[in-house]
C-alpha cells in the first residue's frame, strides 16, 4: 500500500500545481467560500487557495507590530515587534514564518499564546512563533508540516479542533480527489511536569464528502498516547501513522489507555449562509442515555449554528448565531498525557466540558474601518467540596462524587455573560496591521458584578488573539 502511494506521489508531482496557504483567523471576505462547488471544502483551515495564478511573490516581507494597552483594576499592557516572511516557489511550495517577540505585564484576561515565556522583573517575556510549510504538487496532494495551530469546523469555537491553545509542531496531507477531502494531521504536544516538559502525541483523520452543492458531511477521528510509559519506550506507534485505519480498533488491538475521539459534523449552503453542526464523543452508552440516568462516562458535545454574509452599497456585514454544549469529564482522562489537551490549554472548546454557551457575533466593515459586536451566554459546572465536576479537561476523572446524575452545570453551576465592542481601522496590509479600540463587559453570578475593560492597540492580525471567552 505504502509504495503504491509513494508511486502515485511521484507521478503525480509532475503535474502542475499552485497552493498558497490562507490564515486561520476568519475575515469577512474569506470567512465562506463565496463560490462553492461540489469541489469545495472549507471543514479544515487554514484554507489551501489552489488558483491558477498568484499575486504571491517568491519573497514577501512584512514588519508585525504589537502594542496594546488595558485597563482591568489596574494599568496591563503587551508591546511586542517581529517579522513575517512568506513566499511562494514554482507554483508549488508555500512557505510562512511569523513571530512576535517582546515584553508584557498582563492578567490571566490577555495572556499571549506564548511559546516561550521568561521572568523579567514585574512583567515576563513573550514569544508568539508561527511557521508553515507547503508543497502541493498537484490538485490532489497538498503537505504541510510546521509550528502553529489548525482548526476543524465552520463555527467560531470547534468541538473538534480549536486554535485557542499555544501552537505545537505538526505534520498534515490533504488530499482531494471527486467529491472528497481526507485530511491526516500529526501533532507533537508537550505538558509541563515539575518544571520539565513531557511529549505526547496525536494523530486525527478527518473526512469531508459533498453529497451535493449544497450539502457536505464529515467524519473526524484522534487519538491522543503518549510515547513512553513504565513498561516501554513506544515512540510515536507506526500504527497510528497509517492514514487508513480506524483508531478504535487500533487502540484495542495494542491493548492502551489511549484516549481516542470520534466525531461527525453536517453543513449546509445556501447562497452566501451556512448552516453547520457538530456532534463528538469521548465515551457513550445509548442505555445509560436512554436511562437518563446521567451517567458519568457519557462523554459528549454538539454544536449547531448559522453564519452568513450579507453586501449593502460599500458595506460588508458578517453575522453569526451558534450553541455548544459538552458534558463533564468529556476531553478528559486518567492523566494530562492522554487528555484532549496541550501546554494547558484544552484543544477544543476553551471552556473544556461541563458548560453550555450561546454566543452571536455581527462584523461590518467598509474600505479600511471595521467593526464588531460579540455576545455570549454561558453556563459552566465548577468542582467543590474537594470533587472533580468534569469541567476541566486536565482534572483527571478518577475524584468523581458519584457515578450518575451528573448533567451541564454539576457541582456549582456559574451563569455568566460576556459582550465585546470593536472599532478598528486596517493601518496597512502587509503584516495585517489594524489599529483598534475594544470595550468589554464581563458579568457572572459569582461576584454579581458588571466588569468593564477597554483595550487600545495595534496589531498584527495574523492568528486568533483568545479573549472572547
Amino acid at each position: 500500500m505504502y509504495k503504491l502511494i509513494a508511486i502515485f506521489v511521484l507521478i503525480s508531482s509532475c503535474l502542475y500545481g499552485q497552493g498558497e496557504v490562507g490564515y486561520l483567523i476568519d475575515e469577512i471576505s474569506s470567512d465562506s467560500l463565496s463560490q462553492r462547488t461540489v469541489k469545495s471544502h472549507s471543514n479544515v483551515r487554514p484554507l489551501i487557495r489552489q488558483r491558477s495564478s498568484s499575486n504571491l511573490k517568491r519573497f514577501q516581507f512584512s514588519g508585525l507590530g504589537d502594542v496594546n494597552y488595558y485597563n482591568n483594576t489596574q494599568s496591563f499592557f503587551k508591546a511586542g515587534l517581529g517579522i513575517e516572511a512568506k513566499g511562494l516557489l514554482k507554483n508549488k511550495f508555500f512557505y510562512r514564518i511569523a513571530g512576535i517577540g517582546g515584553v508584557r505585564k498582563t492578567n490571566s484576561f490577555y495572556n499571549p499564546q506564548t511559546f516561550i515565556s521568561d521572568s523579567l522583573g514585574n512583567g515576563a517575556f513573550y514569544s508568539q512563533i508561527k511557521s508553515r510549510i507547503s508543497y502541493t504538487p498537484n490538485h490532489i496532494f497538498n503537505f504541510q508540516a510546521g509550528v502553529d495551530n489548525n482548526f476543524i469546523g465552520e463555527g467560531e469555537r470547534s468541538m473538534f479542533l480549536s486554535d485557542y491553545g499555544s501552537s505545537y509542531p505538526f505534520g498534515q496531507i490533504r488530499i482531494r480527489f471527486w467529491r472528497l477531502e481526507y485530511t491526516i494531521l500529526y501533532q507533537f504536544l508537550r505538558e509541563q511536569d515539575n518544571n520539565q516538559w513531557e511529549g505526547k502525541f496525536a494523530t486525527s483523520h478527518h473526512i469531508s464528502v459533498n453529497p451535493t452543492k449544497w450539502l457536505n458531511i464529515g467524519f473526524f477521528e484522534s487519538v491522543v498516547f503518549q510515547p513512553k510509559d513504565t513498561l516501554l519506550n513506544r515512540g510515536f506507534d507506526l500504527e497510528y501513522m497509517n492514514p487508513f485505519i480506524l483508531y478504535r480498533p487500533q487502540e484495542y488491538s495494542l491493548g492502551s489507555s489511549d484516549n481516542v475521539l470520534l466525531g461527525v459534523n453536517l453543513n449546509a449552503y445556501w447562497k452566501e449562509h451556512t448552516f453547520y453542526s457538530q456532534f463528538i464523543i469521548d465515551e457513550f452508552s445509548l442505555t445509560e442515555v436512554r436511562k437518563k440516568s446521567g451517567w458519568w462516562a457519557n462523554k459528549y458535545g454538539a454544536q449547531v449554528g448559522v453564519k452568513g454574509r450579507l453586501k449593502h452599497g460599500g458595506n460588508n456585514f458578517f453575522y453569526r448565531l451558534e450553541y455548544n454544549f459538552a458534558r463533564p469529564y468529556t476531553y478528559a482522562h486518567l492523566s494530562e498525557e492522554f487528555n484532549y489537551g496541550n501546554q494547558g490549554f484544552a484543544l477544543a472548546h476553551p471552556y473544556g466540558a461541563n458548560f453550555m454557551e450561546i454566543l452571536a457575533e455581527v462584523k461590518w466593515e467598509n474600505k479600511r474601518f471595521y467593526g464588531e459586536i460579540f455576545a455570549n451566554y454561558y453556563l459552566k459546572g465548577s468542582s467543590i467540596n474537594g470533587f472533580n465536576y468534569g469541567e476541566d479537561v486536565y482534572t483527571p476523572y478518577i475524584n468523581r462524587p458519584e457515578e450518575y446524575g451528573h448533567h451541564i452545570g454539576s457541582g456549582k453551576g456559574i451563569n455568566g455573560t460576556k459582550a465585546i465592542i470593536t472599532l478598528g481601522y486596517k493601518v496597512a496590509d502587509h503584516g495585517k496591521l489594524n489599529a483598534y479600540i475594544e470595550n468589554h463587559f464581563d458579568a457572572n453570578t459569582i461576584t454579581n458584578k458588571v466588569y468593564y475593560t477597554p483595550v487600545i492597540g495595534i496589531r498584527s492580525m495574523l492568528w486568533n488573539d483568545p479573549r472572547n471567552f
